[in-house]
């Protein structure tokens, strides 16, 4: 695993996303309403559409496109027509900065 700055927390106000394109991935970030932060691939695993695009509930992230939900926790689908879980990626927060651990 490579550990890989990404953002800044001031990047992604609470409820927002923000597609970033590091070290060979494009990822979807996300700043849920209770603080966390998590990062998963962006493209969405049933069709092509940005996940960045889409709208956050909770801990949830709805596609834009089919609307297909995924749990940013796990990536796994919560609604279809996905049925495939999209890929999720440990993220760390050191004071401002935002960082994923990526397959190298």
């Amino acid at each position: 695993m490579i550990r890989q700055l990404v953002a800044l927390t001031s990047d992604v106000p609470p409820g927002g996303l923000l597609r970033v394109e590091v070290a060979g991935h494009t990822l979807c970030v996300a700043h849920a309403v209770d603080g966390s932060f998590y990062a998963l691939e962006d493209e969405c695993p049933h069709e092509q559409a940005w996940l960045s695009e889409g709208e956050l509930e909770g801990c949830e992230i709805e596609c834009p496109l089919h609307y297909s939900r995924f749990d940013l926790r796990t990536g796994e689908v919560r609604s279809l027509p996905a049925t495939m879980s999209a890929t999720t990626y440990h993220v760390e927060v050191e004071g401002r900065d935002v960082y994923v651990n990526l397959p190298v």
